[in-house]
């Protein structure tokens, strides 16, 4: 049977402002039989998605495809027309992006988006259109599928909104569907029920795919064969069984690696729960929305929270989205501020709004989002991004000021002339170090991480771990982070504090995880982390996987 895939030294490259042009993608080759599934996996900038893209005959703004071949059923996407690739794409090749929430029009029905394809490409009746839709919508495993096309895309969960994603790409019957890293930013337990879905809907249809990925893990659930990039260049291809297991290339062995979860090794210190503890949150009760006759707000997130984080260590807060973890972070910092209970640092009750706090609270109490780039001004150089707090908590200007923002990009591994680029013209990794400087440059004594590695490939959200551990050794920091990745808490914690619906369900010792856990919730989040295993997700029990 012909290859319904055949890339033939592809190579794509892309000119900068300047007029500078720079090869992103240098010569790659490899094909996809009909009904197989291929990973694309490496690090951010391997050139993944771009090659995925070229499938569908699109480039980033900025690149060109500059030579080789993409041939798709026999035909050269590379020489096709505009009108061509209109015609193919949704037909023939369907594209499931990363984020599914930017994928839809906040102001439509979903199921005229999901049907979209049809109506445009007319290939059958909408009515046809429309029972076909619930049709994959109970394929995909969605709640209540005959009434759910009918809400808007603020009304669902992440997780449905990612298999709504999945329903569109797979309503013009596609020969191949891309997926680009689709359940990244899904919790662990949301996460097995979109992959299942998905494999059990590309089995039965017989179609083939390219998943990009930089989780290992999700890719041996569902990929049958891998190839692995780096700078633009096919490093290793194999069946999965033989990638994960027997890794010909060094730089294979280095994602393998960096996946393996490694536990936080410290010299011996007291238990936490005999140290002073330097934050201690106590009976919190915080939501949204408008105050009722009782005070509560109308969205009651938080109830009575309470934990405790002791000098130099760090507390792990984990759950599923939605259970409250990165409410607990804007409470704490007063972004949100609490309905009920205390926040105290250093055993001083602080402000509940961040507003009333005093400046030197502000500067002991830092927090780093989870999207640099959502947190950085995309129109300041990086310097002025950290200039601003050196001045507003240290009144440093001039000369004294650049010393120190050379320093604090030192002390995140980034070269000084940085200082003068635009945070777009910055790697995930190197925002996400930008985003931590700027926490680094208050001096703080507490930084709350809220989920800062979610977003990166897993060698990058390695370093910003060690790096993590290098700057806690040297400036005596204490971390609260919050994360539903249980290796990368396992990674850096001392204690996990488990959330579910917003309240606490157990706290454990991190060394003790996931054994330890004793509590049902506890034990269906542990055993729902994807392994390194070919067949885990097959031997999964139906239970574990939550309707999300």
């Amino acid at each position: 049977m012909p290859n319904l895939v055949e890339i033939r030294d592809l190579q794509v490259k892309a000119t900068t402002d300047a007029g500078n042009i720079i090869p992103i993608i240098k010569g790659v080759s490899f094909d996809i039989a009909p009904g197989e599934i291929v990973a694309l996996i490496g690090e951010s900038g391997s050139g993944k998605t771009t090659i995925a893209l070229t499938l569908m005959g699109h480039t980033r703004s900025g690149c060109e495809i500059s030579g080789g071949s993409v041939s798709l059923a026999g035909r050269d996407v590379v020489q096709m027309t505009a009108r061509q690739r209109q015609a193919m794409r949704g037909t023939e090749v369907a594209y499931v992006p990363q984020s599914a929430a930017a994928a839809f029009n906040p102001a439509l029905r979903l199921i005229d988006q999901v049907i979209e394809v049809a109506r445009i490409h007319r290939t059958m009746p909408m009515p046809q259109a429309r029972a076909k839709a619930v049709e994959l919508f109970r394929a995909l495993a969605l709640p209540d599928p005959e009434n759910i096309g009918q809400r808007y895309p603020h009304q669902v969960s992440g997780g449905q909104l990612q298999r709504l994603s999945a329903a569109m790409a797979l309503i013009g019957d596609p020969k191949l569907v891309i997926f680009d890293e689709p359940t990244t930013a899904l919790d662990v337990t949301t996460q097995i029920e979109v992959l299942r879905a998905f494999k059990s809907v590309m089995k039965a249809g017989g179609m083939a795919g390219v998943y990009v990925s930089h989780d290992l893990a999700v890719v041996a659930q569902i990929a049958d064969r891998i190839v692995v990039l780096k700078g633009g260049v096919v490093q290793e291809i194999g069946p999965t069984e033989a990638i994960l297991h027997r890794p010909a290339h060094p730089y294979t062995r280095e994602l393998l690696s960096a996946f393996e979860p490694v536990a936080y090794a410290r010299a011996a210190q007291p238990e936490a729960a005999a140290r002073v503890p330097i934050l201690e949150v106590a009976n919190v009760i915080a939501g949204y929305g408008p105050l009722g006759p009782d005070r509560m707000p109308h969205k009651l997130v938080l109830k009575d929270v309470s934990c405790r984080l002791a000098k130099g260590s760090n507390l792990g807060v984990i759950g599923e989205s939605g259970s409250g973890k990165s409410t607990l972070a804007r409470a704490i910092a007063g972004l949100l501020p609490p309905a009920s209970g205390k926040v105290l640092l250093n055993g001083e009750l602080l402000e509940p709004a961040a507003a009333a706090r005093s400046k030197e609270d502000l500067r002991r109490l830092q927090i780093v989002f989870q999207l640099a780039d959502t947190a950085l001004n995309p129109a300041r150089p990086i310097g002025d991004i950290l200039g601003r707090p050196l001045t507003f908590y240290h009144g440093l200007k001039g000369a004294a000021k650049q010393d120190r923002i050379t320093q604090l990009l030192d002390m995140v591994r980034l070269p000084k002339a940085i200082a003068h680029r635009l945070p777009g013209e910055l790697s995930g990794g190197q925002k996400q170090r930008v985003n931590l400087a700027r926490a680094l440059a208050a001096n703080p004594e507490v930084i709350l991480c809220d989920e800062i590695t979610s977003a990166l490939d897993t060698v990058v959200a390695a370093a910003v771990i060690e790096l993590l551990k290098e700057l806690q050794r040297e400036l005596d920091l204490s971390y609260v982070f919050i994360s539903h990745d249980l290796s990368t808490v396992q990674a850096i914690c001392d204690e996990v504090m488990v959330m579910n619906g917003g309240e606490t369900v157990e706290t454990l010792r991190a060394d003790s995880l996931p054994h330890g856990a004793r509590h049902p919730y506890s034990q269906l989040l542990f055993a729902s982390v994807p392994q390194l295993d070919t067949g885990w997700l097959d031997g999964v029990p139906l239970r574990v996987a939550k309707s999300a």
